[in-house]
């Protein structure tokens, strides 16, 4: 699932879903609710959006690989997994953004880069708290850090 999940990512960062489409999609949107809101606000939704999105994405791709890590087992909650998970997000996420240089209408950005990892830093500790969720007699999650495999 995190190989479908990546080439989703990839497949976002095509001219189809650049700004026009988010433009597109939050007129519809917002048509649907019968909201009127003036360019300016019109301008800033269009942007929280775009990020939201970049968060949401990024956030579920660090989950998959943070269990693709794991292997087969329902693991324990390990802080190296988590790091090497958003890591890898981070990794790809610049890959993505080389790849939207060279696609017309689009252009790479650091920043959403460090959008995306925040996304990836998000997906981690939502890992984290459902471990304490599940493990809520400790009061901590089960932890890897410092036994051997």
């Amino acid at each position: 699932m995190t190989v479908v999940w990546a080439g989703l990512i990839f497949y976002l960062s095509t001219r189809t879903f650049g700004s026009p489409f988010s433009v597109w999609l939050l007129a519809r949107i917002l048509g649907v609710l019968h909201l009127r809101v003036s360019g300016t606000t019109f301008d800033l939704l269009q942007y929280l959006m775009r990020r939201g999105a970049h968060l949401t994405v990024y956030g579920i791709l660090a989950v998959f690989i943070y269990y693709s890590l794991a292997g087969e087992k329902q693991p324990a909650w390990s802080f190296r997994r988590a790091v090497a998970s958003v890591a890898i997000a981070g990794i790809y996420s610049l890959t993505d953004e080389f790849h939207q240089s060279f696609v017309p209408g689009r252009d790479g950005s650091l920043l959403d880069c460090g959008v995306d990892t925040i996304g990836a830093l998000l997906g981690a500790a939502v890992i984290y708290l459902s471990s304490c969720l599940v493990n809520p007699a400790r009061g901590e999650p089960t932890s890897s850090v410092g036994k051997s495999r």
